[in-house]
């Protein structure tokens, strides 16, 4: 009897193991496979996906996503992405079509879409005008720094929301709860960069960068970025008489370089100038932390 009565109770426990099991689906299932170009974007996917989307980044850590060649184990976890969050960085231009062979049914999301482009900073007595909107995400002698621009950054983090909502709707709330909490975070940070940039004490707006990545930085803070070097070219002779003689009459003496470039090239070219060098990495994964910092430096220089 003690038997016949035990089974029940074992039946009725393991009917409830397996009923708690069932109604906890969610954290049995594994959250999506996303990919991003650099790792800034990873930043951004995370602020919206949170727990939702695991974030695998393309160009890792110390490498330039001009010249980036992807390795065969990232081509290999590409098969398992659902989604593909595209910026318009050069690489890409040779790369993307080959991603969507790989795996055709991940969805490629362009989110640089709506933004218009500048054109790539030019030697010192060159002139630049921008570059009208297209979808196409890389575009010759166009800048693809957009993501260094908090304004900007509201419209690629919008372009995420979207390609996260599409690929997966039932978490559309989530999505668009985590976007406008993200939003409120890049409006604070705009707030606070723009206040430590015009605080009255600023001697000069203009700045001096070997690589010119921070052109929409520049034009949401009313600066201005002197470039070095464009698209690869180092300056002429002439162009270094040109570029001593302007950093000596606005009192420049420091030059921004990012450390995917060679430090020492430029390093010469500053002792040349009798200037300092100071880093500022774009592509830095703390993205907020790094924007600060750097904002800083510039504040510094400026000063």
């Amino acid at each position: 009897m003690n038997v016949m009565r035990a089974q029940p109770i074992v039946l009725a426990g393991m009917l409830a193991l397996l009923f708690v099991l069932w109604a906890r689906p969610s954290q049995a299932a594994s959250p999506m496979q996303v990919t991003v170009s650099i790792l800034p974007q990873a930043y951004f996917a995370k602020k919206i996906a949170k727990n939702l989307a695991k974030v695998s980044v393309m160009v890792p850590r110390g490498s330039s996503p001009a010249t980036y060649e992807p390795r065969p184990s990232q081509m290999a976890d590409l098969t398992r992405a659902t989604l593909y969050f595209a910026i318009g960085v050069p690489f890409e231009a040779a790369w993307l079509h080959k991603f969507a062979r790989m795996n055709p049914h991940m969805r490629i999301v362009h989110t640089d879409k709506g933004i218009q482009k500048r054109t790539l900073s030019t030697h010192l007595h060159q002139k630049t005008t921008d570059h009208p909107p297209s979808a196409s995400s890389v575009l010759p002698g166009t800048d693809p720094h957009i993501w260094l621009s908090p304004h900007l950054v509201k419209k690629i983090a919008r372009n995420m929301a979207d390609g996260f909502t599409q690929a997966d709707p039932e978490h559309r709330q989530q999505y668009e709860n985590n976007l406008k909490s993200f939003e409120m975070e890049l409006d604070r940070l705009d707030h606070r960069i723009r206040a430590m940039l015009n605080d009255g004490k600023r001697k000069r707006s203009v700045f001096l960068v070997f690589h010119p990545s921070w052109g929409y930085f520049a034009d949401q803070y009313g600066l201005k970025q002197v470039p070095m070097e464009v698209e690869g070219k180092s300056p002429s002779a002439m162009e270094m008489v040109r570029l001593t003689r302007y950093a000596g009459e606005m009192g420049i003496e420091r030059i921004f370089v990012q450390p995917q470039f060679s430090k020492k090239r430029v390093e010469a070219m500053a002792r040349q100038m009798g200037a300092s060098v100071v880093t500022a990495d774009p592509l830095n994964e703390d993205w907020e932390k790094n924007l600060l910092h750097v904002a800083r430096q510039f504040k510094q220089a400026l000063d």
